[in-house]
């Protein structure tokens, strides 16, 4: 490569102008979801910048309160909120954001409102800030249906009605990987430039994969499919090779790494989280909706995960995503249950 050559490039793909470029083929459109995903990425840019010098900055310590799931927020979490937060209200294009870390929804005041709703997790992972391991923000993107009345039901919809879903990965890069329902793509932030560049351009998920990733520390818990599943994984009775365990505790991280290279990420409900342990809106949602775009699955053990409904703004739900082989496995297992009970 010529880095001589590489360092004047100003036709790179950055994200800016991929947004623009989607934004030409809707002839009607008049920018306002491109100037919400520029704040969005602002927000992005803002977190790397903290979590990169966490230590430095001595932000690693806890802040001293509990959020909404009962978890000790750490300083990370409750800037990263800030950040979206104000970042977003700031767009003048939202009406709800509904945050990890908020008890209730935000409905940003009148003169600042815009027609969309965005649900997020400010820092996915963030208990393995002090540990160094890839941690993440999680987005998804609703249409209200009148921004002058907005309420939780704009919200509380089904996440095939999404308009777009992403997440931010904070690791030995910074990477966001974001789709509108046009395909995935991946881009890669330049410190240099301060720009995300577009690296990974139409993502597919492989069809079938060989890693699967689940916390088998909850392997007591686990119900029939789920067990049969992964038994299976291990000690396979068709003569193929074991899949690969892979879990590194942190849903941004593991389902990056299920999405480039296939496989199957697994968080079932179990005797201890009957209802599951992941959020619907803001974890569940947009990685299925990735995952969906790329070509692969996401299940919730009784449906299709985006067809969910969800009732409150914190629900939980088990979830099975990943490669549509795997995933097919799943579903099969499940439905044989069904079918004996």
């Amino acid at each position: 490569m010529d880095h001589a050559a590489d360092a004047h490039r100003t036709d790179l793909m950055t994200i800016t102008r991929h947004v623009l470029n989607e934004q030409s083929r809707h002839p009607a459109s008049r920018g306002d979801f491109s100037i919400l995903l520029s704040h969005i990425v602002l927000g992005c840019k803002f977190v790397c910048s903290a979590v990169n010098k966490a230590g430095l900055a001595k932000l690693i310590g806890l802040a001293g309160e509990t959020n909404i799931q009962g978890e000790e927020q750490k300083k990370l979490d409750v800037l990263s909120n800030e950040v979206f937060v104000k970042a977003l209200v700031s767009s003048g294009r939202t009406c709800i954001l509904v945050s990890e870390e908020d008890e209730e929804a935000t409905f940003v005041v009148p003169a600042l409102r815009g027609r969309y709703c965005v649900v997020f997790d400010p820092l996915d992972g963030s208990s393995n800030i002090d540990c160094g391991v890839s941690i993440g923000t999680i987005f998804g993107i609703y249409v209200a249906q009148d921004k002058d009345k907005p309420s939780l039901d704009d919200v509380l919809q089904p996440g095939k009605n999404m308009v777009a879903a992403g997440y931010c990965m904070y690791g030995s890069s910074c990477t966001l990987v974001l789709s509108t329902g046009n395909g995935v793509n991946g881009f890669t932030l330049d410190p240099s430039l301060g720009e995300f560049i577009l690296t990974h351009p139409d993502i597919k998920i492989p069809k079938t994969g060989k890693i699967y990733s689940v916390n088998e520390g909850n392997a007591k818990n686990w119900d029939g499919p789920t067990t049969k599943y992964v038994e299976k994984c291990k000690f396979p009775k068709d003569g193929s090779s074991s899949k690969s365990l892979r879990y590194i505790g942190s849903m941004v991280a593991d389902v990056h790494r299920t999405l480039l290279y296939g496989g199957i990420f697994l968080y079932p409900a179990d005797k201890k989280s009957p209802n599951g342990k992941l959020r619907v809106l803001y974890e569940v949602f947009p990685m299925s909706f990735l995952m969906e775009q790329a070509g692969g699955q996401a299940f919730t053990g009784k449906e299709r995960a985006l067809d969910l409904v969800p009732s409150k703004i914190h629900q939980r739900s088990p979830i099975f995503l990943g490669s549509y082989d795997e995933v097919e496995e799943i579903k099969a297992l499940y439905a044989a249950e069904e079918t004996k009970a």
